[in-house]
């Protein structure tokens, strides 16, 4: 076989191979599952938690729970076996469904339990007792015997036992707690420690009662500018994009005025320090006059860094003015990417309504574990308590890793149906032939091919973020008996690991917008997507700099907005300090939903650059290679290439000018040939 031939067959087969390999980046309709054994370990891991919870429902923790067990290890409401060892174990509880607590102002606030006596009783009490007669009626009326089970419900009056063994005189009344089966005193002010604690700026009663009365007489007030606040952020999400550019040039012009200021007026204070220094020199002491020269250096320190900054800052102005640029374009079409996909605005309430359902189990079947276990003998108090021994006490760690797992799981699917809809939006030129639901289309998508992918990317950020949560409790277990040493490692370590999960973070929203894009796996995507960035790294920093001061200057507008609308349906009210509270709820709950909304706009602005800077590098405009991006992103770089070409134009004619001045130049004499 002729050699050159094989040599060409094989460039061929490499060219395309080459051209068979190379992926495409835009969104690609035969899509492959992505990370199929992160996927599968993920659900093991669900599997595992939902097994944690099957546990305790089967060893009985969760009936414990729920109908309550007495000091004797007996769960109300229901037959019970013998404990060994344990006395008035093993009852026929049938027929007693409350439990109910001797003493239940006798709470332990550190470790937040009630440190009583519990019984199980038949009912509740519904009035004062304040004699043990009284005691002995409700036994003999209602069947309801509220001292120990050892002790006759017609000689309570009697007995040397019914000191320790009875309730605390008087009993309040009390009614069952819904569920949960507990005998709860109406009159719950013996509860006041935990409010002392809590509320430790409030020295007198009377102020508390009346901020809790503000809130009670403001509550509709209070729902209404909750519904403002939503709305506003609704709103500011649309209508950002023709506030955008104003917003951005009114900070550079302030960022840019305010250093010129500040180092203008160092310097002016340190010349007319040198110059007071000067005239009154001859009238000081010795030790005056080396405090002002100290004075002095240090003033001229620090007006030589705040020139040296001054100027650095504004080198930068000058040359990323066009990136200033490529934001508000941005923050342009992500306005549209809102108005052609609404459904974007629901983002925030699905992500809560699914943290909160999680949230609510996960604290259920914590719950769940704290009855849970073997019965063990408190030694302080001599009740019994239910614990979890050997290998078992490990399930607890389990859980609470699944919390942060799960709960970063769901935020990275928030994250991936996002940037799954925000790239069909931009890789689609005839907006009109968009999907009808593209949120829709973005979740399935998800739920079909890229799980696995979701999955490893919040468990990388599980794995940052779990040695900072540790390294916090120890700092604050250990706070005012480290060494100075000890407390600033501690602190340099938990500001680290608390850096690398915010970049990591960003990261990994990009790499779900390349899996989007191209349906490849998380560290194939985060690896394209990171070179992509490096390669925009000037613009990444404008956006991020710029396009995170405006979103803050939103939520700043959000809650300020609705702060002045709450002041003025409060004013009715003319006891001003029934306004602190209720102002605090809404300012906290608006900024709140300001940051979820924004947080969205903020992920649809990060996907748009992905998207544009890959428009850019590997499209031109030629025929074949035409942009998918937007009008308004088609205007910037149009602008970008006009200077460009203006600045080739002026460096080809300076070389023109340098060239001719060689050719003018006269050869030096001898040089010429003979």
């Amino acid at each position: 076989m002729d050699p050159k031939r094989l040599s060409s067959s094989s460039q061929q087969q490499v060219k395309l191979r080459i051209k068979r390999t190379k992926r495409e980046w835009r969104p690609l309709e035969d899509r492959s599952c992505t990370d199929l054994p992160w996927f599968l370990l993920f659900t093991v891991f669900c599997v595992g938690m939902g097994s944690i919870c099957g546990f305790t429902i089967a060893t009985g923790g969760a009936a414990r729970l729920v109908y309550g067990y007495d000091s004797y290890g007996n769960t109300c409401g229901q037959r019970n076996e013998q404990i060994e060892g344990v006395r008035l174990s093993g009852l026929d509880h049938t027929d007693r469904k409350y439990v109910f607590f001797l003493d239940p102002c006798n709470i332990d606030i550190v470790q937040r339990k009630i440190k009583s006596l519990a019984l199980c009783v038949s009912l509740c009490p519904p009035e004062h007792m304040h004699t043990y007669q009284d005691l002995k009626r409700f036994a003999m009326v209602n069947g309801s015997e509220l001292c120990s089970y050892e002790l006759a419900g017609h000689k309570y009056p009697g007995l040397p036992e019914r000191f320790s063994k009875c309730p605390k005189l008087p009993v309040p009344p009390s009614k069952p707690l819904p569920v949960f089966n507990r005998c709860t005193p109406l009159d719950v002010s013996c509860y006041a420690k935990f409010a002392e604690a809590v509320v430790t700026f409030v020295g007198d009663n009377s102020v508390l009662h009346r901020l809790i009365a503000g809130v009670a007489a403001s509550k509709e007030i209070i729902i209404g500018l909750c519904v403002l606040a939503l709305v506003l952020s609704m709103i500011l999400m649309v209508i950002i994009r023709y506030i955008s550019a104003v917003l951005v040039w009114i900070l550079t012009a302030l960022v840019v005025l305010g250093s010129l200021a500040g180092t203008s007026v160092l310097w002016w204070l340190y010349i007319d320090h040198r110059l007071y220094g000067n005239d009154t020199s001859s009238s000081k002491v010795r030790e005056e006059d080396e405090v002002r020269k100290d004075s002095g250096q240090a003033l001229l320190v620090y007006a030589a860094a705040a020139t040296v900054f001054t100027i650095i800052l504004l080198l930068l102005m000058l040359f990323m003015r066009k990136r200033v640029a490529l934001t508000i374009a941005l923050f342009h079409v992500a306005g549209k990417v809102f108005i052609h996909l609404p459904l974007l605005t629901l983002q925030p309430f699905v992500t809560f309504l699914a943290l909160l359902l999680f949230w609510i189990y996960w604290v259920l079947v914590l719950l769940f574990l704290g009855t849970t276990g073997n019965p063990v003998q408190n030694e302080e108090t001599g009740l019994i308590e239910f614990r979890l021994t050997g290998p078992l006490q490990y399930l607890t760690w389990y859980h609470a890793v699944g919390l942060i797992w799960i709960s970063e799981f769901i935020l990275a699917c928030q994250q991936m149906t996002v940037a799954g809809a925000v790239v069909t939006y931009y890789f689609t030129r005839d907006k009109n032939r968009l999907p009808v639901t593209p949120i829709l289309s973005s979740v399935l998508r998800l739920v079909r091919y890229h799980l696995g992918t979701v999955a490893k990317g919040s468990f990388i950020i599980t794995l940052v973020k779990i040695p900072r949560l540790v390294l916090m409790y120890i700092h604050n277990q250990l706070k005012g008996k480290e060494n100075a040493c000890a407390r600033c490692l501690l602190k340099t370590c938990i500001c680290c690991l608390w850096c690398l999960e915010k970049c990591l973070n960003y990261l990994n929203q990009n790499a779900y917008a390349a899996t989007a894009i191209n349906s490849t796996s998380f560290c194939t995507s985060a690896r394209d997507a990171f070179v992509i960035l490096v390669e925009n790294a000037l613009r990444v920093a404008t956006i991020n700099a710029i396009g995170d001061f405006v979103l803050f200057l939103g939520k700043v507008l959000i809650v300020t907005s609705t702060a002045f609308a709450g002041v003025l349906l409060l004013n009715y009210q003319r006891d001003y300090a029934e306004w602190l509270l209720p102002l605090i709820i809404v300012c906290l709950f608006s900024f709140l939903v300001a940051h979820c909304f924004l947080s969205i706009f903020e992920i649809v602005v990060d996907v748009l650059f992905l998207c544009f800077a890959i428009d850019t590098k590997y499209n031109d405009g030629t025929p074949g290679k035409e942009f998918f991006m937007d009008k308004a992103l088609m205007e910037f770089v149009e602008s970008s290439r006009r200077l460009e070409r203006a600045v080739e134009r002026g460096r080809s004619r300076v070389k023109e000018v340098v060239s001719e001045g060689a050719e003018m130049k006269p050869m030096a004499p001898g040089t010429s040939s003979a």
